[in-house]
């Protein structure tokens, strides 16, 4: 089956112009809805997930990446708790900003509007088919969806719900499309669309986003690449340190605001390790530590001794750097002082999530003041860099570029604004001379 792409195109312009504005109370009836019928079609996607999960296996996709790709009853939980926050969201983002008095006797104010029509590019984790229907859409803009390939039928299971809630609502036809027979060709020819596509959200691999950048003229807000450093300085506490390094990747592996690699300071890390090891062993984690050769050679046994059936050390190596680990695995590479750190980070880093755990005032004030990145943590997990968790609500992706937004792409970035000008009869008349 091959998508008509122009009717795709053709069905989303209509909606955009049949679409109601901002703030009206279709938006949080279709909030209402998707949660509605995401529990009551809850069968149908485990089934249409389990058929994504054989072909998965059957392909040979590690464990890791099978676990991104399912979805449970917790995700139920989770997705349904979205839709409510989100409704209860809408009155207050939507809201038109408060008149100003300006010259004249006029007065100026801002009234929400949405984007336009939204393409969203992702990878994996078909959850987020649920977040791209559930956020741009509730806030005004038509939403049309391409997933990855190896989670087609929980995605079009998800997009079907998505449409049914938009009919329910009274949204008009087409505010939400899921395209699942869509290949390569065929986003090639989308990307090419900026006639008709107004914003681009890729979100997934750097290879993915620098793909869509290069490929299109339409405006992006991109996600960047998870290759996420945490430096600990010799002043940090070792122990909170592997507690804050271990929490920053083993429970999501996947996720693109973990960490891939710790910079230790030469006066630390031996012990850092060890606490590290030590951490993972006490939570019974299952995980691997890839450790810079020239402390390995230090320790005389390579880190032979931390080897058990719960952590497997290896020597990291060149290609390891600027990498994301999409396993639960972490590297840890040793530097001499902040400087060196913050020189790695400006090398190798993607923009995204990074981090320092010091008590030093003065250390970390340097780290603050060299890394750009849309996030920066002190002393605690990186994971932390989260919409919900930081409480700036739901959020769709995190944003990488310096423009529009940056971190947490939640429901008002989703947004864009009019002046509305009160006139009262104001004109300008004549241009003062400017000799």
């Amino acid at each position: 089956m091959v998508t008509d792409l122009d009717n795709v195109l053709a069905t989303a312009a209509q909606a955009r112009r049949l679409a109601p504005p901002p703030g009206d109370p279709r938006y949080q009836r279709y909030c209402a809805e998707l949660g509605r019928l995401l529990v009551q079609e809850w069968d149908a996607v485990s089934a249409a997930n389990a058929e994504d999960l054989a072909r998965a296996e059957a392909a040979g996709l590690p464990a890791e990446l099978l676990d991104r790709l399912s979805v449970s009853k917790r995700h139920l939980d989770a997705l349904v708790e979205l839709t409510a926050e989100v409704g209860r969201a809408l009155p207050v983002v939507t809201r038109s900003g408060e008149p100003r008095q300006a010259g004249n006797g006029m007065t100026v104010r801002r009234l929400p509007k949405p984007l336009g029509v939204l393409l969203m590019i992702y990878e994996a984790r078909p959850t987020v088919t649920v977040e791209g229907t559930l956020l741009p859409v509730s806030v005004g803009n038509v939403a049309i969806l391409r997933g990855g390939s190896e989670t087609a039928a929980t995605n079009a299971a998800f997009g079907a719900i998505a449409a049914r809630a938009a009919a329910a609502a009274g949204l008009p036809d087409g505010m939400v499309q899921v395209l699942t027979e869509v290949d390569r060709a065929g986003v090639r020819t989308l990307l090419g669309r900026h006639d008709a596509i107004d914003v681009l959200i890729p979100r997934g691999s750097p290879t993915l986003i620098e793909f869509c950048q290069r490929s299109s003229t339409i405006p992006v807000l991109a996600s960047g690449g998870g290759v996420n450093h945490l430096y600990v300085d010799r002043s940090a506490d070792p122990r909170l340190a592997a507690e804050l390094a271990l929490d920053s990747k083993l429970y999501e592996p996947t996720a693109c605001n973990t960490v891939q690699l710790v910079l230790a300071h030469s006066d630390i890390a031996a012990e850092l390790v060890g606490a590290m090891v030590a951490a993972g062993r006490a939570a019974g984690l299952t995980w691997a530590v890839r450790v810079d050769p020239r402390l390995a050679a230090e320790d005389g046994d390579g880190f032979g001794r931390l080897d058990s059936d719960l952590v497997t050390v290896t020597e990291l190596a060149p290609h390891d750097l600027g990498r994301e680990f999409l396993d639960r695995s972490l590297g840890v590479l040793v530097v001499s002082d902040p400087a060196e750190a913050i020189g790695h980070v400006h090398r190798y880093g993607s923009r995204h999530t990074e981090g320092i755990v010091a008590t030093d005032p003065a250390v970390i004030e340097q780290f603050l003041g060299a890394v750009d990145a849309a996030a920066l943590v002190v002393n605690g997990s990186m994971r932390l860099h989260d919409g919900r968790t930081m409480s700036l609500g739901p959020e769709l992706s995190i944003g990488t570029g310096r423009l529009h937004v940056r971190g947490p792409v939640g429901l008002s970035a989703l947004l864009t604004y009019s002046w509305v000008i009160e006139g009262n009869g104001a004109v300008r008349g004549l241009p003062e001379a400017t000799s």
